[in-house]
């Protein structure tokens, strides 16, 4: 089994915008444990960390919260994908894709590549 691992930073946010995107209107909770979920566990997402990320995304302009009751009937925030964060989610993918595939590369060269 391997050991879960906190979110490297900077990657929090671009990972909720996608949460949001998929799945639609959540609240924190949800999101925390979605993030968790698709990295198959192998990744911790602490509440002292999230909510920051969520504030700021919704300074930003990137979602938009409102209160509403959960599925165990309490009070909570749902946060949702704005119109602006529709666009910062694919400028940021691009940015990431583009920067899996130079690394990519990286791992992909042999020594005797060198020669």
């Amino acid at each position: 089994m391997r050991e879960k691992t906190d979110v490297p930073q900077g990657t929090l946010a671009l990972m909720v915008l996608k949460t949001l995107d998929v799945l639609g209107p959540l609240h924190g909770f949800g999101i925390k444990g979605r993030i968790e979920q698709i990295s198959g566990d192998l990744l911790t997402v602490n509440q002292g960390t999230l909510y920051p990320v969520l504030l700021k995304l919704e300074q930003e302009g990137s979602i938009a919260s409102e209160w509403g009751v959960s599925e165990t009937n309490r009070k909570a925030r749902y946060y949702r994908l704005t119109r602006a964060g529709r666009k910062q989610l694919q400028a940021e993918t691009r940015g990431w894709e583009q920067t899996a595939a130079i690394v990519g590369r990286f791992f992909a060269v042999k020594a005797q590549d060198l020669k």
